[in-house]
C-alpha cells in the first residue's frame, strides 16, 4: 500500500499542479474548447501509473505479476492520485478561478476517469507476465 500512496500522491500533487500552470499562462477549464497542451495532461497519470507498477512489480511481487495483480494495484494508485487532485482541483475552483463552472470542471473530471481506466488496463497488460509454455512430451 505505500507504493500506491507515494505514487497516487505524486501524480495528485503533479495534475493539481497542471492546473495552475495552465492557469498561470492563460489556459481555462471552463467551457467545451480543449487546448491542444492539455492533451499532454495525460502524460502524468500514465507514466506515474506505469512506473508505479513497475516497482510495485520489482520489489514487492519478485518480477512476478498477474494481469489482475497489475489493474488492482493501478486503480489504487489512480484512486489516490486523483484523491489529490480533486482536492486540488476543489482548491482551484474556490479561490483561483472563481468564476469557473463546477458542473463544466467535473465533466473534464469524468473525461480523467474514463482515460485512466483505459491506462490502467493499459498498462497492466504491458507490465503482466507472461504466461510460459510448457512442453509436453
Amino acid at each position: 500500500m505505500k507504493n500506491a500512496f507515494v505514487t497516487g500522491l505524486v501524480i495528485g500533487i503533479f495534475s493539481g499542479t497542471w492546473l495552475f500552470v495552465m492557469h498561470t499562462f492563460g489556459y481555462s477549464n471552463s467551457g467545451n474548447h480543449v487546448a491542444p497542451v492539455e492533451y499532454l495532461s495525460v502524460l502524468i497519470p500514465l507514466v506515474g501509473v506505469y512506473l508505479g507498477v513497475k516497482s510495485y512489480k520489482e520489489d514487492e511481487k519478485e518480477n512476478s505479476l498477474s494481469f489482475f495483480e497489475a489493474l488492482f494495484q493501478s486503480f489504487k494508485i489512480l484512486l489516490i492520485g486523483g484523491f489529490f487532485a480533486c482536492l486540488a482541483g476543489l482548491v482551484y475552483l474556490n479561490y483561483v478561478d472563481q468564476g469557473n463552472n463546477f458542473l463544466d470542471f467535473s465533466g473534464r473530471l469524468f473525461g480523467g476517469l474514463v482515460i485512466g481506466i483505459l491506462i490502467c488496463v493499459g498498462v497492466s497488460a504491458a507490465l503482466m507476465n507472461r504466461a510460459s509454455k510448457v512442453d509436453q512430451v
